[in-house]
């Protein structure tokens, strides 16, 4: 817990009080929306198992979510859309996603550190970090945020189009996933722009 939380110590002892963690869940799937969280804590905040969400069970992260949600000072979660990622593109998509979390915060932040992404023109510093997660507690309580929030909105879209799984690999390129991909296309929740989802021109026609 001490390494995970030295970032957040560091900045908090040069005078940034209020620190924004943020981080993203599903922005290398290949079906539904990339999901952003921001979380602002209070300082010496610590919850027992906090981590990078990837390294908990589903579980672990549902308690840990409603912890987090019940002591934090603040804490958003946005979601941006398929389609919207296909307009743009996934950085971007996640940019906003992001932007949106911190925008929505009460009280607002005065730094921000993002889970490998940058963010200009936010009127504070943002600090993007590679495996912002694994150094940064306040990062990694985001990360539990965004997954429990994506993995909430992939159910709900199982039930929808139960033919691809969604429920279990989450829109990521599971084998199962692949196999109903070939076997019934796309649904209108995948990103299309993503190569794996659609066969490239020359595939189709081999």
């Amino acid at each position: 817990m001490r390494l995970l939380s030295g970032v957040d110590e560091l900045l908090r002892l040069v005078g940034y009080e209020r620190v924004a963690g943020v981080d993203e869940a599903g922005r290398g799937c290949l079906a539904g929306p990339v999901v952003a969280a921001a979380v602002v804590l209070g300082p010496g905040h610590t919850l027992l198992g906090v981590d990078d969400s990837k390294n908990l069970s589903a579980s672990t992260r549902e308690r840990l979510a409603a912890a987090i949600k019940e002591s934090a000072l603040s804490w958003s979660v946005n979601s941006v859309s398929s389609a919207v990622i296909d307009c743009t593109n996934i950085l971007e998509a996640t940019r906003r996603a992001m932007r949106a979390c911190l925008e929505d915060l009460n009280p607002r932040p005065d730094c921000a550190v993002l889970d490998a992404v940058r963010l200009s023109s936010l009127g504070y510093p943002a600090l993007g970090l590679v495996r912002g997660d694994a150094v940064s507690y306040t990062v990694a309580s985001a990360s539990i945020l965004a997954k429990v929030e994506r993995d909430r909105l992939m159910r709900e879209m199982d039930e929808k189009y139960p033919q691809y799984g969604f429920a279990r690999h989450k829109g990521y390129g599971a084998a199962e996933h692949r196999r109903a991909l070939a076997e019934y296309g796309p649904s209108p929740e995948h990103r299309l722009t993503f190569r794996s989802v659609l066969p490239r021109t020359d595939e189709a026609g081999a």
